[in-house]
């Protein structure tokens, strides 16, 4: 056993003179160790940066514990003729529907309501394209968490009443109501003045979409202005984590009673849930990793290359060295493994540093976007791991060729 260590202990020691004797070689050499490393360290932490963005930005937007029943939901494995299908079968919800699901759902700390369009805003000289207008339920405040920075929510005496009232997004009272206070203004909404009660608290932008540019009004003012033909979104929020499915479950089982569904048939209704969008947001960054990761691990097959040839080189310039320790008894084996672990090591070393190379960048790239880039542990084994394994494989071809000198031949070259 002893005699194992003191070869291991050696062979690292050797491996480490060699490499620190040609410093420059040995860091041009790991050149591209450095970068596939950091490539594929940096992919990972920005793709977990991704999803966790995503979901922070989708919790903000959707609250928590938060699903929401609609006339049809869109799935992913879904084909055209399925989707069509669904879309003939399903009804569009009404208030009834709401009703029922409010009365019915035990499990349902809330349950509410909502309809969605878009309109231009014109005022004062200024027009705001695009802009979101959600007519809702009171209740939509705590079911999608809503944070309202001045003023409140309109109430429900408002929503039974069909006040015109809004709550406003921060882009909105920035456009037309810079540095003033807008609790009292009005805006008119295609052509109807609403007063304006509360601002919600900025929530900035996903993907470059706005997400302060909206009005929130009473539900039932809203299809005073647009209509009532729209299909409702029946939104539901659960007391707690472990009380979502329970939640889910009753709301659907609610609805299913009201629409007389016998057991074997299909909801005639789409129902969504953040642990849905978490599970599609996830196959999304999965499929991006599965393309660009193996991109940027390309430079670590070309570092691979680089390293075998440097070993190959290495191998010629130490002849002699090689002559004299077979003479002096090291076996095929002991050769052998002395250059897998010098290639190994040079790979390792050069795996920590492109793993340190990016730590600093994504750090650097956090601090100057915003945007929190998390180094995963997966993507950091894989990588030092795969620079490790490619240094062993590119080592073995250099190893074999010191391994089968003849010693008195490479004693004779010096």
């Amino acid at each position: 056993m002893k005699t194992i260590y003191t070869f291991y202990t050696d062979a690292a020691r050797i491996a480490l003179q060699s490499i620190f004797a040609h410093k420059l070689r040995a860091f041009l050499t790991l050149i591209g160790i450095i970068i596939g490393v950091a490539s594929v360290v940096i992919v990972g932490a920005a793709i977990s940066g991704l999803n966790t963005y995503v979901m922070e930005k989708v919790t903000a937007i959707l609250g928590t514990n938060h699903f929401m029943i609609a006339r049809t939901a869109h799935h992913g494995e879904l084909t055209e003729d399925q989707w069509e299908k669904m879309n003939r079968r399903n009804k569009n919800l009404e208030l009834e529907d709401y009703e029922w699901v409010r009365d019915n759902c035990v499990a349902c700390q809330e349950v509410g309501a909502q309809l969605q369009n878009r309109v231009d805003l014109k005022q004062n000289g200024e027009e705001l394209f695009g802009v979101g207008v959600q007519g809702c339920t009171p209740n939509m405040q705590s079911i999608e968490d809503k944070t309202i920075a001045d003023g409140r929510f309109f109430l429900q005496q408002e929503y039974e009443t069909a006040a015109m009232v809004v709550v406003i997004g921060d882009e909105v009272k920035e456009k037309f109501f810079p540095g003033q206070d807008p609790i009292g203004k009005t805006v008119s909404v295609r052509g109807l003045p609403m007063t304006v009660v509360g601002v919600e608290e900025k929530r900035g932008s996903m993907m470059g979409q706005s997400l302060d540019k909206h009005l929130y009004l009473p539900l039932t003012a809203y299809r005073k202005i647009f209509g009532g033909r729209q299909s409702l979104q029946i939104h539901g929020k659960a007391e707690s984590r472990e009380k979502f499915q329970a939640a889910i479950e009753d709301a659907r089982t609610a609805l299913r009673n009201k629409h007389k569904l016998k057991g074997n048939e299909e909801d005639d209704f789409g129902l969504v849930n953040t642990g849905d969008l978490a599970g599609e947001v996830d196959s999304l960054t999965s499929g991006i990793a599965a393309v660009v990761v193996p991109i940027t691990a390309i430079s670590l097959v070309v570092g691979g290359i680089v390293v075998m040839n440097i070993m190959l080189v290495s191998v010629t310039e130490r002849t002699f060295e090689i002559g004299l320790r077979k003479a002096l008894g090291a076996t095929r084996k002991q050769m052998l493994l002395q250059f897998l672990i010098e290639s190994s090591f040079l790979t390792t070393c050069g795996g920590i540093l492109g793993f340190l190379l990016a730590v600093g960048l994504t750090g650097l790239i956090s601090v100057l976007t915003g945007w929190t880039m998390t180094v995963t542990f997966v993507y950091v084994i894989l990588a030092v791991g795969v620079s490790g394994v490619i240094g062993m494989v590119a080592g073995i071809y250099p190893a074999f060729k010191a391994a089968r000198l003849d010693p008195i031949v490479a004693l004779a070259r010096k």
